[in-house]
């Protein structure tokens, strides 16, 4: 039986709903295809925190309204018609209030210790890519594409774009994304690495849905310390994330989670996960 509970986010920019452990987070401007706002951004920070800390939610699901999945900052807001209040903050004031705006949405969206998936209806450009980027996984629409946008207006990326790229596809390619700003399609996207998989536009939501949900059923713990783990394999060498590796698996293996897997598989059943 679904169960779906409703989210206030503040805002009609930002939609949430928790069905079945998973909270799917919809951008919901899609008059200017879910491009970030001084609206929908706070929102957005403060339902990642929130999910990712909340313990009815097994994962989390963002998507975006229409036809797009974000089209990233503001454009219009920049130049003459920049906020005033940012014009008259110093350059080093500007520099750390970046800084902690990147740290509360793409920072701690990489630091959820759950399963994250990014759904593509269509394109993520420049911090919607980012955004996408700092999930776990990517399901793309077959009509969606990808695209860093910065170079086109002359800026060098934010949002950890850099470091996310070339983590998820090469320094070459990375260079070739950012230096370029071109647009790449779904199937490309596909190909290097960036997204996980394409699947036809209009079973987009049900597909990434079903993954999202198979994940929220899962072993809490253990997909919690398969992130450290992944997490840790591109900071420490081999050895020491190796060490840390086998120390969560032997925690694991004195958990009910653990235990009620191995009763499961012998008694050819699917497992019922509590995340004890």
């Amino acid at each position: 039986m679904t169960t779906e509970t409703t989210v206030d986010t503040g805002t009609n920019e930002l939609l949430c709903v928790i069905r079945d452990r998973v909270a799917v987070i919809t951008l919901n401007r899609p008059e200017a295809r879910n491009s970030l706002s001084d609206t929908l951004t706070p929102a957005l920070r403060t339902m990642i925190r929130s999910c990712g800390e909340s313990r009815d939610v097994g994962a989390l699901l963002i998507t975006g309204a229409g036809e797009a999945f974000c089209a990233g900052g503001n454009v219009k807001g920049m130049g003459a018609h920049r906020d005033p209040k940012k014009l008259e903050m110093s350059l080093e004031d500007r520099v750390a209030d970046l800084q902690e705006r990147q740290r509360l949405l793409t920072g701690a969206l990489v630091s959820v210790r759950k399963p994250t998936i990014a759904a593509l209806p269509g394109p993520a450009v420049g911090a919607g890519l980012a955004l996408a980027m700092a999930c776990d996984i990517r399901i793309a629409a077959q009509s969606a594409f990808v695209a860093t946008g910065y170079a086109r207006i002359a800026l060098s990326g934010d949002y950890g774009i850099a470091w996310l790229l070339t983590r998820l596809i090469g320094t070459a390619r990375a260079r070739e994304l950012l230096f370029t700003g071109d647009r790449v399609d779904a199937a490309r996207a596909e190909a290097i690495g960036l997204v996980n998989r394409v699947v036809p536009d209009d079973k987009l939501q049900a597909e990434a849905f079903a993954l999202a949900k198979s994940l929220a059923e899962g072993p809490r713990l253990a997909l919690r310390y398969m992130k450290d783990n992944l997490d840790e394999a591109l900071q420490f060498d081999f050895e020491t994330a190796r060490d840390h590796e086998a120390e969560r698996l032997v925690r694991l293996t004195t958990t009910a989670d653990h235990k009620e897997a191995v009763q499961a598989f012998i008694e050819k059943r699917k497992a019922v996960f509590t995340g004890k």
